[in-house]
């Protein structure tokens, strides 16, 4: 299996990239979200996940390791394969897709293209509670998935956590209070999260 590729930009198309490596040119199927950061003639390097049927071989890249895990746990819905993940991670980025996620939020998952009300309610339904987790998720040395706190959001949501609350509670705590503040210090989203929850 293909895990990363390295090359050169040979020709950039609506949902893919030709990556030539050592002379072979490979097609990858992308979000737009990866899209927009590569331009034809440049280096790059993609997280690509690949997938083997009996008719053909397909790669899925993605500008970074955590956009290749929300592609692989959007898939662990029912109804949603490859092409209805790419269409979630074009319309949304990873931290929109947590905080849609966390609030429960089936109207911005609904705005990717093929992702009518009711598989945006099985989205939010299913993956509600495994968005705290992937919002505190890192990268081992080896690129294995580890629990790791990453950035204001993920650490205070570790924080209410500590504290004695549930993973999707803090998520959803911290989401609003991003939601309403926008970004802001690790102190002060612990402290408006805790006052929306006691109100």
């Amino acid at each position: 299996m293909i895990g990363k590729l390295s090359g050169l930009i040979d020709s950039i198309a609506e949902d893919h990239v030709i990556l030539d490596v050592g002379g072979v040119g490979y097609w990858v199927n992308c979000p737009s979200s990866t899209l927009s950061k590569l331009a034809a003639g440049a280096a790059a390097t993609l997280m690509i996940e690949t997938r083997l049927t009996d008719e053909t071989i397909k790669l899925y890249g993605f500008f970074s390791t955590e956009e290749r895990e929300w592609f692989r746990l959007l898939q662990t819905v029912q109804n949603v394969g490859a092409r209805v993940a790419l269409n979630v991670l074009s319309a949304l980025s990873s931290n929109d897709l947590q905080r849609a996620l966390a609030l429960g939020d089936k109207a911005v998952i609904g705005r990717a293209q093929g992702v009518g009300p009711k598989l945006a309610l099985r989205i939010v339904t299913e993956l509600k509670d495994k968005a705290p987790s992937m919002m505190m998720r890192g990268m081992a040395a080896d690129g294995a998935p580890v629990i790791a706190p990453r950035g204001p959001e993920a650490d205070a949501v570790a924080a209410l956590v500590k504290l004695g609350y549930s993973q999707g509670h803090a998520a959803e705590a911290i989401a609003r209070t991003v939601r309403d503040l926008g970004e802001a210090p690790v102190d002060v989203l612990i402290r408006e999260a805790l006052r929306a929850i006691g109100r």
